[in-house]
């Protein structure tokens, strides 16, 4: 009865601590659109590394369908027209940007003689991270739905799917984070999408323990290390001992 109690305790402590760490409030919810609103949560696309762009050309054939990834120094370079800096750049301005390159060695014709498409796209990101299978960054599209978000990244047993905080970070000191808090749960059990908003880049899904799995994670965090200490010194002892069996001069 006694161990019982003291369990009890130490759950109801664990989860008000729990409780303390999440920052979320309902309101800033009406930071973030909803799918039905907008077709994309992006208006122009921005170059960045590491981007991959393909240069179409006909009259320019030294170039013509030309792939680059765009370098760490945010740059693209040719044989003939040097280097250009591409970071930064809608597809459209760094068109221009080659055009008027081209231009001063050869003489284009047509309205739209130079065309920048973006073949892979890898700058952009949002992230779910904490208790899934697939944690880590995503490819931003720009339709990237909460739900959607979630359901790839396959939230494990650990889970606390009743307070998943959605964060758009905030670039500010004098300004927060929107942090609103939803339930996985009954989005997927009652199709209640009234939270299953668009993601912009940069976002976070974070997906908390459970109290069980915060205390689990904690035990094992305890644990780990004087499992390595033991297990490094079997394995020095069993290396002496190899190496100086009596069998061994032999």
């Amino acid at each position: 009865m006694y161990k019982r109690f003291i369990f009890t305790i130490s759950l109801i402590l664990i989860s008000m601590s729990l409780t303390g760490c999440f920052s979320s409030n309902p309101q800033d919810i009406n930071y973030f659109r909803m799918p039905y609103e907008i077709n994309t949560t992006t208006n122009t696309y921005i170059l960045q590394p590491p981007d991959e762009i393909e240069i179409l050309c006909a009259q320019f054939p030294t170039i013509n369908e030309q792939r680059q990834r765009i370098r760490p120094d945010g740059k693209i370079s040719f044989e003939n027209l040097g280097e250009i800096t591409a970071a930064g750049r809608t597809p459209a301005q760094l068109s221009d940007d080659i055009r008027q390159k081209i231009t001063q060695l050869y003489n284009l014709t047509g309205t739209n003689p130079v065309d920048v498409r973006i073949s892979l796209y890898q700058s952009k990101v949002y992230y779910v991270l904490g208790q899934v299978n697939q944690p880590g960054p995503r490819i931003y599209s720009g339709r990237d739905t909460v739900l959607t978000a979630i359901s790839k990244a396959d939230p494990n047993p650990m889970a606390w799917l009743e307070r998943i905080q959605v964060i758009r970070p905030s670039a500010y000191e004098d300004t927060r984070p929107a942090i609103f808090e939803l339930d996985y749960n009954r989005m997927m059990a009652h199709g209640e999408a009234a939270k299953n908003v668009l993601l912009q880049e940069g976002d976070i899904i974070y997906v908390p323990p459970t109290v069980l799995g915060w205390l689990a994670l904690k035990i094992e965090e305890f644990i780990r290390p004087i499992a390595r200490a033991f297990n490094g010194a079997y394995i020095i002892r069993r290396g002496n001992e190899e190496t100086y069996h009596p069998y061994n001069n032999y």
